[in-house]
């Protein structure tokens, strides 16, 4: 098994790198290639040279298979609307199948190459992703880890539907799938039960933070004041989601919660432009969690929606990898001022 990781930053890459990195995972296929992407947009040269890899491996005889999200108004600031065009899409020539984001998302990033090697993270295939972003990709070699992506690939393929899809175990090995929504309340839980027993640390990079198990265990655990607790959130979406909070007589709960998560840990907020479909995507797009040396990263928003969209999370237990995440959730922190708190 091999792990392949690559964070990305606000400015810190040109989307030419990126594309080159989508070209050289696709050019290796020899046989099969399945793609589940929430929000394709690549306008221009270098959107012509992702479409020209997909078409070349279709040209070669690999078999070529294109899931995306279906758009809809989407009320939830989180995550965002994609723009996929379908008719952009329809020129690759491959088979493609639209799964209707209403009432949940189809929001995996993700690609499986040949049945054994499988590219997974928070980017999805836009310019504004792949450059003001902050994002983590992960290229897994495996054929443990490969089957559990396909079994979700073709679950979503057969179906056309979100619900239902991902409810199944992956066998624990060092690196171990988790899909949503069929897992996605067991996730939450598993997550809060791994910030439970962390006895050192717990690294936090998620656009919002509102599953509850989640936001329930990390209010205790900063309470405690024994563990190192920080993180970095998008401050703008943070804030939408107090207004919704506010509005919502049901969830107001939870503001207190998240007070004292920003609060009494360190963590900070990424002031993004508010989406338009027009504006800069810049958001803190990252999906990370570190738990002393357990780490789990990929689509998922730490996030009741998240529990219910089609998700995927990589659950990797090693130490060095631990390490190295935590560093870059303290990097994009230390970039950022403190995260907002609930207005009173």
């Amino acid at each position: 098994m091999t792990l392949e990781l690559h964070e990305l930053t606000d400015g810190g890459q040109t989307a030419e790198d990126i594309a080159q990195r989508i070209v050289a995972f696709i050019e290796p296929a020899r046989e099969t290639l399945e793609l589940a992407l929430y929000d394709v947009r690549l306008p221009g040269e270098i959107g012509d040279q992702v479409a020209a890899s997909i078409r070349a491996a279709h040209g070669r005889g690999v078999e070529v298979r294109l899931v995306y999200n279906l758009d809809h108004v989407n009320p939830i600031p989180v995550p965002p609307p994609p723009s996929t065009d379908p008719s952009i899409l329809e020129t690759l020539g491959v088979p493609i199948k639209p799964i209707p984001g209403d009432r949940d998302l189809m929001h995996h990033k993700y690609v499986i190459r040949d049945r054994q090697d499988v590219w997974t993270g928070s980017m999805n295939w836009t310019l504004d992703s792949w450059t003001r972003q902050e994002n983590v990709i992960a290229l897994v070699s495996n054929v443990a880890v490969a089957r559990a992506f396909r079994q979700n690939f073709e679950e979503l393929w057969r179906t056309a539907e979100v619900d239902g899809s991902g409810n199944f175990d992956a066998p624990k090995a060092a690196i171990r799938p988790w899909f949503c929504p069929g897992r996605g309340e067991d996730l939450s839980e598993h997550i809060a039960g791994s910030i439970h027993h962390a006895r050192r640390r717990v690294r936090i990079a998620s656009p919002v933070i509102t599953a509850s198990p989640i936001l329930a265990m990390l209010a205790h655990v900063v309470s405690g004041g024994e563990v190192d607790v920080a993180g970095v959130v998008d401050g703008t979406q943070m804030e939408q989601v107090y207004d919704q909070w506010h509005a919502n007589g049901n969830a107001a709960w939870k503001l207190p919660l998240i007070e004292r998560v920003l609060e009494r840990g360190d963590f900070s907020g990424k002031p993004s432009t508010p989406y338009t479909p027009d504006s800069v995507h810049d958001y803190m797009h990252a999906k990370v969690t570190v738990c002393d040396d357990t780490i789990f990263l990929g689509s998922f928003n730490l996030s009741h929606s998240g529990e219910q969209n089609a998700e995927n999370v990589l659950e990797i237990r090693d130490p060095e990898v631990a390490d190295r995440m935590a560093l870059f959730v303290d990097s994009v922190r230390a970039r950022y001022p403190a995260a907002p708190l609930p207005r009173h």
